[in-house]
């Protein structure tokens, strides 16, 4: 039972998926806003255009059949005449053709962009399936599509009998019209139907779309385990970035001990902790850190001092204040120099001493602020 719960595909897709999906063509779209977009842009078109496009057609009919005797008798020029009406008639017509090119390229657009995959054209033996075929039919898209088709009748129903009740006193009074009248109101009670009923349709569009992002979200969904799989082919598989964690850090501790021997003085706790620390007087500034261990990393510092003859010098306050605060080769904070001063000035004098001169009394009494002796982040005891 866990494992089939595991397999449910509950996790939304990655930018991964997303981009794949893409790429195959696998994008949101709405056929219902591509279709009311178009009619909407034909009504539209309509209602600006068709006063203009009706005259230039009765003027192309009339002069259509206007012509003298010799035209019509001559079979090289008829054709010609044929022709220039037909490339008239394309060009009166050309720029509601233009708005309905515009709509038909915007409605991708609005809705997932625009995409050409030659994976979604490309021939696939599993649609010819034909019990994928019925599970698509029988699917929820499959039940979303026939509730708008039944939406749609019964909205553009509702609508038109509305229509036809609003403008029946119109409809009846064009019998009683001259022809040329009569047409013109026809065209007017048509055009403004058209758009009344393209209108009602945006209702059908805008429950559409949302539900064709959700559905696309919903089929891009992932398991649990896809998930962690695709975070191991992109992100690199976590114990392998664990080891390569383990290895970096091993090479890094190998270069600070390689310092160590370097170091001016190596400031234990005793056991748990060792820092070393490096001052450079012709490169100023305060002294470096340039190894710091704890427990065995600590033990491995101090034998390493030994063998380099290496001052070691005990100072458990002072050694976890630098420990806590310093990064490898960075300088000690200045809330520190005084102590390490102290300190430095006592492995100096040392070195004197065993070159003949004055035993040095070594420093007591250290001042370090309290807080830097606990872990950053440490909450002060009560």
């Amino acid at each position: 039972m866990a494992e089939d719960k595991a397999q449910e595909r509950t996790e939304e897709p990655t930018p991964k998926r997303l981009r794949e999906a893409r790429e195959k063509g696998q994008i949101a779209r709405s056929r219902e806003l591509n279709t009311v977009m178009v009619l909407m842009a034909g009504a539209l078109g309509g209602v600006m255009l068709g006063q203009h496009i009706i005259g230039g057609l009765e003027r192309l009919l009339v002069n259509g059949f206007s012509f003298d005797r010799a035209t019509a008798l001559d079979s090289n020029l008829l054709p010609g005449v044929v022709m220039q009406n037909i490339f008239d008639a394309l060009w009166l017509i050309a720029p509601l053709l233009l708005l309905l090119l515009v709509a038909a390229i915007l409605g991708p657009l609005s809705l997932g962009g625009w995409i050409f995959s030659f994976d979604s054209v490309r021939p696939k033996l599993e649609k010819l399936d034909p019990i994928k075929g019925l599970g698509r039919v029988f699917s929820l898209k499959g039940l979303m599509e026939l509730l708008k088709t039944l939406a749609k009748f019964i909205v553009v129903t509702t609508a038109a009998a509305v229509l036809l009740w609003m403008d029946s006193g119109d409809l009846l009074q064009l019998g009683a019209s001259s022809i040329r009248p009569a047409l013109a109101a026809t065209g007017d009670l048509i055009m403004w139907g058209f758009l009344f009923l393209t209108g009602v349709l945006i209702l059908i569009a805008a429950v559409d779309v949302p539900f064709q992002l959700w559905d696309h979200s919903r089929q891009l969904r992932m398991t649990r385990q896809e998930v962690r799989d695709e975070m191991k082919e992109t992100e690199g598989n976590p114990e392998v970035k664990a080891k390569t964690r383990s290895l970096q850090r091993e090479m890094a501790r190998q270069r600070m001990m390689t310092e160590v021997p370097k170091a001016d003085v190596v400031i234990t706790n005793p056991t748990h902790f060792a820092v070393a620390l490096k001052y450079d007087p012709e490169r100023g500034g305060a002294p470096r850190m340039i190894a710091k261990g704890a427990d065995l990393v600590a033990g491995e510092i101090r034998k390493l001092a030994l063998e380099a003859n290496v001052p070691l010098f005990e100072a458990p306050p002072l050694a976890r204040a630098i420990y806590y605060n310093t990064r490898i080769n960075d300088e000690i904070p200045a809330a520190l120099y005084v102590s390490v001063a102290q300190v430095l000035a006592y492995i100096f004098q040392l070195r004197d001493f065993r070159r003949g001169g004055a035993y040095p009394q070594p420093p007591a009494n250290l001042q370090v602020p309290e807080e830097l002796t606990r872990p950053r982040g440490a909450k002060e005891p009560r």
